[in-house]
């Protein structure tokens, strides 16, 4: 395995579950919850982008972000359920988490799959400048490998890359 690999596999600490939320349809206003059960293959019960398939059965968001998200767009605090995302993970970078699964404690394993970019909506609620105020700090998208319930407060633990083909 090569120094950069090696590094790639270095955290300096498990994650937590900060925050939950599910959206149960278009538009609907988030709905905060302390556990959710999250479907392998399908997303998170009661969420409206719960469907078989498809990478974006879940969307998280890094807590890290908030505050940087609440200054860009002027405003002294953003909420998690102003973004619209599902799960706010504190103390992991999650964009370095692409490819990669997290497994949290209860037993829930996520695959991230890629970035959460910002919808119109962001407009809408954070004001003039919103859409650019959340990119490039919108979340990941995740696909459920493993069922479960997830709990707020629990620990995120990054699992070791899996060994590609040879």
């Amino acid at each position: 395995m090569s120094d950069l690999f090696q590094l790639l596999d270095h955290y300096a600490c498990c994650g937590h579950l900060a925050w939950l939320g599910i959206r149960p349809k278009r538009r609907a206003a988030v709905i905060e919850s302390d556990t959710v059960q999250a479907i392998a293959g399908h997303g998170l019960e009661g969420d409206h982008h719960a469907s078989p398939g498809g990478k974006r059965q879940v969307t998280l968001l890094q807590a890290e972000h908030l505050p940087v998200i609440a200054a860009l767009s002027g405003h002294g605090h953003v909420p998690p359920h102003w973004l619209r995302r599902n799960l706010v993970i504190s103390g992991l970078n999650l964009l370095a988490m692409k490819g990669r699964q997290l497994q949290f404690e209860e037993g829930v394993i996520l695959e991230i799959t890629g970035p959460c970019a910002p919808c119109s909506r962001m407009e809408e609620t954070l004001g003039h400048g919103g859409y650019n105020a959340v990119r490039g700090h919108g979340g990941m998208t995740a696909r459920i490998i493993r069922s479960g319930l997830l709990r707020h407060g629990e620990r995120v633990i990054p699992l070791p890359r899996q060994p590609g083909p040879a």
